[in-house]
Formats: C-alpha cells, sequence, structure tokens
C-alpha cells in the first residue's frame, strides 16, 4: 500500500487525507522531518503560505523537504502548496522551497470574496472538465522549459502544472468529490515505485 504523507502544519490538510484514503491509499499527516521517512509521495496543502513557510522552518523541515524532492519525491502543492513550491514568488513574505521553474503570484484574483468556481478541461484527466474550487488563489505567471501545463483558466491563465515530480494546483481539489486529480498525482508515485 502507498505511503502519501500530507503536510498537516496549517490549511487543509485533513480534506486531503479524506480523499488520498479513499482512493485506498494510507495517508499521514507529517509535522516532523522523521515523518518523511518512507513516504511514496507528499501533499502541500492551501493554507497561508507564509504561515506554511514560518512553521517549516521552525521545525527544520526545509532540508530535509529539499533533499528528497531533488531526489524525486512526488510532490503535490495545492493554492499555498503550490506558491511554496515555486522558484519566483510574487508577494511572498515567507520562505519557498524553490523547487519548481515556475513564477507565481500571490492572491491573484483578489480577496476572500473574489474567490470562485470553474470547470476546467485537463487533458492528463480526460472528460468530464474538472470542477474546480478557487480561494484567494495564486496563478502561474511563467513557466521554465521543462514545465508541462497541465490547466488553464479560459482566458489562458494558467492554474495547473508539472515538472518531473512536481505537481501543483492554483485550486483546491480536495474540496470537491472528483478524485481524478489526486489520482494523477498517485500515477507518479506508481512510476516512481
Amino acid at each position: 500500500m502507498k505511503r502519501i504523507g500530507v503536510l498537516a502544519l496549517q490549511g487543509a490538510f485533513i480534506e486531503h487525507i479524506a480523499v488520498l484514503r479513499r482512493l485506498g491509499v494510507e495517508a499521514i499527516p507529517v509535522r516532523l522531518p522523521q515523518e518523511l521517512e518512507g513516504l511514496d509521495g507528499l501533499v502541500i496543502p492551501g493554507g497561508e503560505s507564509t504561515a506554511i513557510g514560518r512553521l517549516l522552518k521552525r521545525w527544520d523541515l526545509i532540508p530535509e523537504l529539499e533533499r528528497r524532492i531533488a531526489n524525486g519525491l512526488p510532490v503535490l502543492g495545492t493554492c499555498a502548496g503550490m506558491i511554496l513550491l515555486a522558484r519566483d514568488v510574487i508577494g511572498l513574505d515567507g520562505y519557498s522551497l524553490r523547487a519548481m521553474d515556475i513564477k507565481v503570484r500571490r492572491n491573484a484574483f483578489g480577496r476572500q470574496v473574489d474567490s470562485f468556481e470553474a470547470d476546467l478541461n485537463i487533458p492528463v484527466l480526460g472528460k468530464p472538465p474538472f470542477h474546480a474550487v478557487f480561494i484567494r488563489a495564486p496563478l502561474i505567471e511563467g513557466v521554465g522549459p521543462g514545465v508541462e501545463v497541465l490547466a488553464q483558466l479560459p482566458d489562458g491563465t494558467a492554474v495547473a502544472a508539472r515538472e518531473g515530480n512536481i505537481v501543483v494546483a492554483a485550486f483546491h481539489p480536495e474540496l470537491v468529490a472528483d478524485t481524478r486529480f489526486h489520482a494523477y498525482f498517485l500515477s507518479l508515485a506508481d512510476r516512481r515505485k
């Protein structure tokens, strides 16, 4: 059985754990460096990126996360998780793992009241469109040559991407009944094994 860690410092970690367990994997909360041992993948959830970054530093998770991601650990970052994985972040006061060659803008769509939902065509998931929930969401302003854009809004704004073992989304796939986005991430963990 696959063991997927979910960073459980702040944010929507409980919801990710529930989706992963519905998909039949062992999903465990991660708060300390030693809890990264033996994982087949890791989810960095949405939440408050500055707060999560400070807690990563406080609990000394940064060096171990950087090492494991560089060594191929599959990682899914949603919303704040995407921000924390980006190499370049506009508007971040805290720490970024700088693991993925993307440029991200925090709170790109406005405040909490500007949150929205959209049906996205995500070719790697097949049909039908994926219903995405955006809450104080970031967006991807630029991607490096090795990054594949997975989803865009109708105006062309990139909102999901993959680079090697890292998948990110500006939206919250853990807040909908559709488990395809998590299943896609788990397929990367299968390939690594």
